[in-house]
């Protein structure tokens, strides 16, 4: 029997998305990767328009952008443009947007007037990086995920921190969305697999021992035996950029 979809279920628990996210995780969370997107995506098109794929085009985003591509190319995908990324990161962006067929990407940037006040010498990052993230990530984001019900994000459960109990489903309370996060039971392992199994390239900055890859002033390459995202923030406490706590969840 088909099994209802995010609109189908909204409709049937409205205003309640902690519901709503325990009834998805209830139907679909025996699946994983593009069965899973093919769950939510691959519903007679019920969900066209309403949901998004939110992506770094970093060091692993390439899986998940070529799942998303093989089952709907026409999903709005979301890129962070922070105006800091390394050259090689848009390069990249370019590259698999070509490659992988995708029709609708998105950049999402800063408002240029704020950050010219907030951060005229582009130096903000090394005063206040929480700051410079909400300005050149979480409220570019906010905009962009505007009307959507739901967004898809490539987070992973052995990345660790909070995101070791990484649900599929999310419920982000600020918002009222949902965050589906179909790569969370995966290993680096199951990654870098799928990659080669496709032959699909990899970030140029992956052969340079960047494991993890943000904006160029706070990314560096980690050493052997390094935990992957090491490179991000190094030197501080800092570990998330804020969008996945500020977007509910704590994660």
């Amino acid at each position: 029997m088909p099994q209802p979809a995010i609109g189908a279920v909204r409709a049937e628990l409205p205003g309640s998305i902690e519901t709503m996210s325990g009834e998805l995780n209830r139907l679909h969370g025996h699946l994983c990767g593009r069965d899973l997107l093919a769950a939510v995506l691959g519903q007679g098109g019920s969900l066209r328009g309403r949901i998004a794929l939110v992506s770094s085009f970093g060091a692993e985003s390439v899986v998940l952008l070529h799942m998303v591509a093989s089952v709907d190319p026409d999903i709005p995908v979301i890129f962070l443009d922070t105006l800091a990324h390394f050259p090689a990161t848009l390069a990249y962006r370019d590259q698999l947007v070509k490659l992988l067929g995708l029709r609708d990407v998105r950049s999402a940037t800063p408002n240029l007037r704020m950050l010219g006040r907030i951060d005229p010498r582009a130096d903000l990052h090394s005063r206040d990086p929480d700051v410079c993230c909400h300005f050149r990530k979480t409220e570019p984001l906010d905009e962009a995920l505007s009307g959507f019900d739901a967004w898809i994000t490539g987070r992973k459960r052995f990345q660790g921190g909070a995101r070791q109990v990484l649900p599929l489903f999310e419920p982000e309370r600020n918002s009222g969305r949902i965050k589906i996060n179909p790569l969370a039971e995966w290993s680096a392992e199951d990654l870098e697999a799928y990659r080669a199994s496709y032959d699909l390239p990899a970030h140029p900055l992956v052969a340079e021992g960047f494991r993890s890859i943000g904006c160029a002033p706070c990314t560096r390459p980690v050493a052997e035996g390094e935990d992957p995202r090491a490179g991000r923030w190094s030197g501080s406490s800092k570990s998330e950029c804020g969008i996945h706590v500020s977007h509910g969840g704590g994660i």
